[in-house]
């Protein structure tokens, strides 16, 4: 995490490596869950203009899966750090650096449409009691097939990273 801050011009950190870098960069701690966060989970944005949210529908679905989670509260604390979107299910979801440098998104939009389903599937086999995910399976039914509802986001969130705060953002001469 140290040698992209001084090397790189934009970095994204995902899930984990969201809360670590969080807790390694602005002393945000993570706090444990009673049980597994797993599903789909509406967000809304909490800044208006944001080009990393450019093109995003009012309300906007993410994946998540996860054992622990912030407190806003906790975030708000740094003067460094932006919200720009938040669950009312899953909490703070994407938070950013003010110089634009750091994104940290609790979720997973890379994940594929049987992803979830994948890690369901595989902790049930080896008895682990998990929860369904949430707002994925088809009337909760774990034999429908489960459609992606937040490709769109993902594609969105993902070019606008790279268009304005990794190609349009990083100096020529960044050295």
């Amino acid at each position: 995490m140290d040698y992209a801050k001084e090397n790189v011009y934009s970095t994204l950190y995902v899930c984990w490596g969201s809360f670590a870098g969080l807790y390694h960069h602005y002393n945000v701690p993570k706090y444990p869950l009673e049980r597994k966060m797993s599903g789909i989970f509406m967000n809304e944005r909490c800044v208006e203009g944001e080009p990393l949210l450019r093109g995003f529908d009012d309300t906007f679905p993410i994946p998540q899966s996860r054992h622990t989670t912030l407190k806003k509260e906790d975030v708000l604390k740094c003067d460094d750090l932006v919200v720009l979107s938040e669950s009312a299910e899953a909490g703070v979801t994407i938070i950013k650096s003010k110089d634009n440098r750091e994104i940290f998104m609790t979720g997973h939009l890379e994940y594929d449409t049987m992803t979830l389903a994948e890690e369901y599937y595989r902790d049930t086999e080896k008895g682990m009691k998990v929860p369904l995910p949430k707002n994925y399976f088809p009337t909760n039914n774990v034999n429908r097939m489960p459609t992606s509802y937040w490709r769109s986001t993902a594609h969105l969130f993902y070019t606008n990273w790279l268009n304005y705060y990794v190609y349009q953002a990083t100096p020529f001469n960044f050295i």
